[in-house]
């Protein structure tokens, strides 16, 4: 496939909304494509060039990519820098450059695969030297590119694809152009990238072995598996009314979810919630999980937890957040921030896939193959059939430092279900009350800039959730309190590779923020109640037409929640079901307002 015809695809994506023209694009694009190249669509689709758990990061400096295009289109670096101001945008700078400009090269037109290959020599460009690399490979891939192909091209490294492409829009696309389209085959396909994580080797899969085929892809110590998720209810009689009146009960941490692959032989590998790898980050628990865990290859989930080594006391999870992302200082954070890796299931044990078996032979199974040891133990569980025992249990929890607890089904079918949220496993905090139950995990999508003493920088922030039917985010808040100075400063480094001139084409809202984002980081906010308004468009039409949920009084609680990527942030449906509960416990005076709010 000649890049071209994938440049022209994006501009398609990008000039639509509809989700259903996305579709249509995606399945013209991806049809007549076989392995090896259909993955490197996918993968470029995405605005990556492998599946996110490699870790193969495509970014590239701003001041790089400036002078790769002025390199390419032998243009003055200064002339392009004013350019850019301009545009906003050095994909469109580029594109403008080149405009009517035949392309330098004298070779055959640019193909996907000569582009992908050379977009892998940027990523892999490592060391003395390595800057000029990216530099020049970038500079004479746009020297042989039409308008079309250098905009984008750019916007690959720089990480701003911006066509709105998210993941449930390209298991859309594969679905039609590989099978019927069905439901069941669509369900089919999820189902693989849940077990895999890598839509690259679905999508090859299918395309050569069909639906059927799909059956070989299953769990492999090394590649995650998407996190089984969990729904919520407001009180201890609700959740045993929901599991039938016996459940097991469990502490619920509040740490780091960790999903550890333990090899035969080899170095252990940690994955985040959101499927990044973290193993440098805790080297204790790469080193100590071999010792505690006897029947590999396996891959168990826990949650990583601050703890006194002294007494066992668990401590607060601020404090674990502080050797997220840290690449110095590993020893000294080790001794000021240990850590314990309490788990919770098993996976694969002894190179058996596992996952399907019901959650009590699970549960017998990881005790069976875990020798506790000072770093590495079993969560904390026990079985109840009635609220006493469930309230006693819970109570045990927080006190222990727990945030409350999880329950779990202990019902036939209470398989592990990859990548979906449901009531087979449901948590229960300390801070569900009888106004807005549990605290949100929203996506920014857009800043507003601060007055008086925060003048200069942004003083809020708008915020969504994510409904993965219309694969959008939907705003639900602005929030500018619960935030110090100093954290505030940091916002802009942390938002720069997100922000963007236009309205992201998967945002949806009905306010205009001073500047916009691409969804990318997720804040944890808590607030007074839910309530209805004509702004938002979180859960919008679900409650009364034309209106939304809207968070009255959010406060940010000064989590910043890097292990949650975008689409494992809160869901409209999630935020529909908490305005639903705080309905239901409300009297008839305390009833929430349905009146208009911006924050």
């Amino acid at each position: 496939m000649k890049f071209a015809e994938l440049a022209s695809a994006y501009e398609k994506l990008e000039g639509t909304h509809k989700r259903s023209e996305m579709r249509a694009i995606l399945v013209d694009l991806i049809r007549p494509l076989r392995p090896p190249e259909l993955a490197e669509v996918i993968y470029l689709s995405q605005g990556m060039l492998r599946p996110e758990f490699e870790g193969v990061e495509l970014g590239m400096a701003d001041s790089l990519a400036r002078r790769s295009v002025a390199e390419g289109t032998h243009t003055e670096e200064r002339r392009v820098a004013e350019k850019v101001k301009a545009s906003g945008d050095l994909g469109t700078t580029t594109s403008e450059l080149l405009s009517g400009r035949p392309s330098s090269g004298s070779g055959p037109s640019l193909t996907v695969s000569a582009a992908y290959s050379a977009l892998t020599r940027i990523a892999e460009a490592k060391g003395v030297g390595s800057q000029e690399a990216k530099i020049q490979v970038l500079a004479d891939l746009i020297s042989r590119a039409t308008a079309i192909e250098g905009k984008f091209l750019v916007r690959l490294v720089l990480g701003t694809l911006r066509v709105g492409v998210r993941e449930m829009s390209i298991l859309d696309a594969l679905a039609v152009a590989f099978a019927d389209g069905s439901k069941e085959a669509r369900a089919k396909v999820e189902g693989a990238f849940n077990l895999s994580s890598d839509l690259g080797l679905v999508a090859s899969v299918l395309a050569e072995k069909g639906l059927d085929g799909l059956r070989s892809v299953t769990l492999e110590v090394g590649r995650p598996i998407r996190p089984m998720l969990a729904e919520r209810e407001p009180n201890l009689h609700d959740v045993l009314e929901r599991m039938g009146g016996t459940a097991a009960l469990e502490y619920k941490y509040d740490g780091l979810r960790v999903q550890a692959h333990i090899p035969k032989s080899g170095p252990v590998r940690l994955f985040s919630r959101r499927l990044e790898e973290i193993s440098s980050q805790f080297p204790e628990l790469v080193d100590e999980l071999p010792k505690a865990v006897h029947r590999t290859p396996a891959i168990i989930e826990g949650e990583c937890v601050p703890i006194e080594l002294d007494t066992g006391e668990i401590r607060p999870f601020q404090e674990v957040s502080r050797r997220r992302g840290r690449k110095y200082d590993l020893e000294r954070l080790q001794e000021e921030v240990p850590v314990c890796l309490f788990t919770f299931d098993v996976l694969l044990s002894d190179g058996e896939p596992v996952y399907e078996r019901p959650f009590p032979e699970r549960r017998a199974l990881l005790e069976k193959i875990l020798r506790p040891t000072e770093r590495v133990r079993v969560a904390v569980q026990t079985i109840v059939h009635d609220e006493a025992a469930a309230t006693k249990f819970f109570e045990e929890a927080v006190a222990a430092g727990g945030e409350g607890v999880m329950a779990k089904s202990l019902k036939p079918g209470s398989s592990y279900r990859a990548g979906a949220r449901g009531f087979w496993w449901i948590k229960y905090k300390r801070e569900y009350t009888a106004g807005l139950a549990d605290s949100i995990d929203g996506v920014v999508v857009g800043g507003f800039l601060g007055r008086g003493r925060r003048a200069g920088a942004y003083g809020a922030f708008l915020l969504a959730v994510y409904d993965p039917k219309r694969d959008r985010f939907e705003s639900f808040c602005k929030v500018g309190t619960g935030f110090d100075d100093a954290l505030l400063a940091e916002m802009p480094k942390r938002l720069h590779r997100f922000e963007t001139d236009e309205p992201p084409p998967e945002v949806d809202t009905g306010l205009v923020p001073d500047r916009w984002m691409r969804p990318g980081l997720v804040l944890e906010v808590r607030g007074a109640e839910l309530t209805l308004s004509p702004i938002h468009r979180a859960a919008f039409g679900a409650v009364r037409p034309e209106a939304g949920l809207a968070l009255r009084f959010p406060r940010f609680t000064g989590r910043i929640r890097d292990d949650r990527s975008p689409t494992d942030a809160t869901t409209s449906k999630e935020l529909l079901e908490l305005y639903r509960s705080q309905v239901r416990q409300a009297t008839p005076t305390e009833q929430p307002t349905e009146g208009d709010t911006a924050s």
